[in-house]
């Protein structure tokens, strides 16, 4: 079992970045893998990103590909991602996720494929 906790939201102009950070406890953080979903107001929780456990594989929705990167580091048992040229529209809480199952290149992007969940961290871009 693990437990997720984000950090790093908050209010920035559009243009501007932000580091979200997903600190996980347990002894087995470098066995999940991990993603990132968002939910806006008023939308349903909607896929980010993801990471394979070895961090070799990525994918992302195609509404922050070349903007949003995906990484961790598994000794500090962190998952990390970097939002850059933000837009009001990825205004939203953001989730990390961690996935038991096996790694499957099609990508897993409904919230039910992943097992633990952290309690989001707000995003807040204004025009």
């Amino acid at each position: 079992q693990v437990q997720l906790a984000e950090s790093g939201g908050g209010l920035v102009q559009a243009g501007g970045s932000l580091r979200l950070s997903c600190a996980a406890s347990g002894r087995t953080f470098s066995s999940y893998n991990m993603a990132w979903f968002r939910q806006g107001p008023g939308k349903e929780r909607e896929f980010v990103a993801a990471i394979r456990w070895t961090g070799g594989s990525t994918y992302y929705a195609d509404s922050v590909k070349g903007r949003f990167t995906i990484s961790r580091d598994n000794a500090k048992k962190t998952a990390y991602l970097q939002l850059s040229s933000l837009k009001p529209e990825d205004t939203a809480v953001y989730y990390c996720a961690a996935d038991s199952g096996s790694w499957y290149s099609g990508g897993k992007y409904r919230p039910r494929d992943y097992d633990y969940w952290g309690q989001g961290t707000q995003v807040t871009v204004s025009s």
